[in-house]
């Protein structure tokens, strides 16, 4: 069905061609009778054609010409008469924007040369038969990536004769990691399989424990996909000068996939209220996503974090930017910018939800982009961190990154983009305060391993879970691990760091929560050790609450004060048990 509703929209001839009308005015409003005009422009442009192939944009359902930059191209022209190239002129111009300027970029005007320049913007002719020249024309590897306007120039006596402005001839040209000269170069073909072509995708969630999988259709080269992502450019009115850089496109794309203050792709919610919408579980791609809001040009409801990474990844593998998707497993949000989870319990052991404002979440799924940075040091190149979940401000808008995965490890938080908000994602400490009614803020615990526990992603040519939290910190108690938290601590905002607390060793207790399904009694086993000579009453707290997956509590259907007398040397334990009757809301 693919191949014959192309064949509608291609020539009669078969020829995939583009006819240009041989009549055309010259700047001085002339036309000579034996000047040197364009006939027709082929530009091999059908997905089985030497372009698309080469340049591995076959898969695009698009009739047009896409190709990479930094990458000859090969197009054919055909003359009104025999080409002398002793005497005739004429050159390529390639045209983006409203208002094109060479200096900008967006109007280039194409040199004929003797030998292609890698990565520079020429043109040569390899073959001419008559009225016919075919060429190879390279764009430049750091040019802008969208969709340029062609025409053809030839110099005559009368002046300059350019062939009329042709829909047809409408070249797309994208990031190129096959190239070494481009800024999202990747050197190894695997991963360029995986992270630009592979149009499906596994997401992982869950908790460590009991890890599951979502599949997602990124369609990054379904019909019409191509659009919709250059339109959140325009949407964003990211200058067109910007285009050719993936660290501003990146960091556009993060702002523009949610809807929290720019009319964004998707509209996000976790108070399990999906009026007039579809519930973020429902969504499996970023095809429909994408077509309703470059349709419609309103925002698309609803969505999560597993929904604004998918439709990012899209964007990101449609413009040619390696990209892939990540899981951290008890994910920080750190609120206060201050690098550690602070939660404030009252003088009887609660959690004040008052002064609590950091959160941990269960998961939270944020892209990788591949791309140097030549804006930081040498060795911070590589993945990025971009994350399009709407969670703190940056810059005056909703988004995140890039920020270099190697930088966010080595504690370098001073680095933009949002280095810190990374790390404390992955490498924070969870610091538990009582709260004082006299004002004072009593350190009861600190948690240094609870907070990234796992950070995974899809394994290159599997759905298998690839384990890649080493590529976010060192292991916990290593001298690497010390040198990057004092980094993060001298270059971070943080006012002041919680001293360890060391704990009692008199009395132990542990806790355990037995498996459930939803519906049946939750049973809590908590065990008091006292491992002293002395006699104790233990006075306990136990609070059980439905709480999403972002870490906000939802209701509280467990409060239970309780005192547990300890005799020496020994243990005791009991049992707690709550019926659930209610049904969980989505996401927690």
């Amino acid at each position: 069905m693919a191949s014959n509703h192309r064949e509608k929209k291609e020539r009669k001839d078969g020829r995939g061609g583009d006819e240009i009308a041989p009549c055309h005015q010259t700047e001085a409003g002339k036309t000579e009778k034996d000047a040197l005009e364009v006939q027709e422009i082929f530009l091999f442009n059908r997905e089985y054609d030497r372009n698309k192939r080469e340049h591995h944009t076959d898969k695009y359902y698009n009739l047009k010409l896409i190709v990479r930059r930094g990458q000859p191209f090969h197009i054919q022209i055909t003359f009104t008469r025999q080409y002398n190239p002793e005497k005739d002129q004429f050159w390529i111009e390639y045209v983006i924007g409203r208002y094109p300027q060479e200096n900008k970029g967006t109007y280039i005007v194409v040199p004929l040369v003797q030998e292609l320049q890698s990565g520079k913007w020429g043109a040569t002719i390899t073959h001419s038969n008559d009225r016919t020249i075919d060429l190879n024309v390279m764009p430049a590897a750091n040019c802008i990536v969208g969709k340029f306007r062609m025409y053809v120039a030839t110099l005559t006596p009368a002046g300059i004769l350019r062939t009329r402005r042709n829909p047809n001839t409408d070249t797309y040209i994208l990031f190129n990691p096959w190239c070494a000269e481009d800024s999202v170069y990747l050197d190894d073909e695997q991963e360029r399989q995986e992270y630009v072509l592979n149009d499906l995708g596994t997401i992982f969630y869950g908790d460590p424990e009991s890890i599951r999988t979502r599949s997602w259709n990124f369609g990054q080269f379904e019909e019409g996909i191509l659009d919709a992502c250059l339109y959140l450019m325009d949407k964003a009115q990211l200058d067109l000068s910007g285009r050719g850089n993936p660290i501003k496109i990146s960091r556009v794309g993060s702002a523009m996939i949610n809807s929290k203050d720019d009319e964004g792709v998707v509209v996000g919610s976790w108070n399990n209220m999906y009026e007039y919408g579809v519930p973020p579980s429902v969504w499996t791609g970023s095809v429909d996503i994408l077509l309703e809001y470059h349709s419609s040009k309103q925002p698309v409801r609803y969505g999560q974090c597993w929904v604004f990474t998918g439709v990012f990844n899209t964007f990101l593998r449609c413009l040619g930017i390696p990209a892939r998707v990540v899981t951290n497993f008890s994910s920080a949000h750190d609120n206060d910018a201050n690098l550690q989870m602070d939660f404030f319990l009252d003088e009887n052991g609660k959690v004040d939800s008052h002064l609590t404002k950091d959160s941990i979440w269960n998961y939270h799924c944020w892209n990788e982009a591949w791309m140097s940075r030549p804006d930081l040091p040498v060795g911070f190149g590589g993945w990025q961190v971009v994350d399009s979940t709407p969670q703190e401000n940056s810059d005056g808008m909703y988004r995140c990154g890039p920020a270099s995965v190697q930088a966010v490890k080595h504690g370098h938080v001073c680095f933009q983009f949002d280095a810190p908000f990374v790390y404390a994602e992955v490498n924070s400490d969870v610091v538990y305060l009582k709260a004082m009614k006299d004002g004072r803020r009593i350190v009861q615990k600190v948690d240094k391993t609870h907070i990234g526990k796992l950070i995974v992603t899809k394994e290159v040519g599997t759905n298998r879970m690839k384990d890649i939290t080493g590529l976010y910190k060192f292991e916990e108690g290593t001298e690497e691990e010390r040198l990057a938290l004092e980094t993060a601590l001298m270059y971070g905002v943080k006012t002041h760091r919680a001293q360890d607390v060391v704990p009692s060793t008199e009395v132990d207790m542990d806790f355990v929560v037995g498996d459930t399904t939803l519906g049946n009694d939750i049973k809590v086993k908590i065990t008091f050790k006292n491992n002293s000579q002395t006699r104790y009453t233990a006075t306990a707290y136990l609070s059980g609450n439905i709480v999403f997956y972002t870490g906000v509590a939802k209701c509280e259907f467990k409060n239970h004060n309780f005192d547990v007398t300890l005799e020496p040397m020994k243990g005791n334990g009991m049992s707690l048990i709550k019926c659930i009757a209610s049904a969980f809301p989505e996401g927690s």
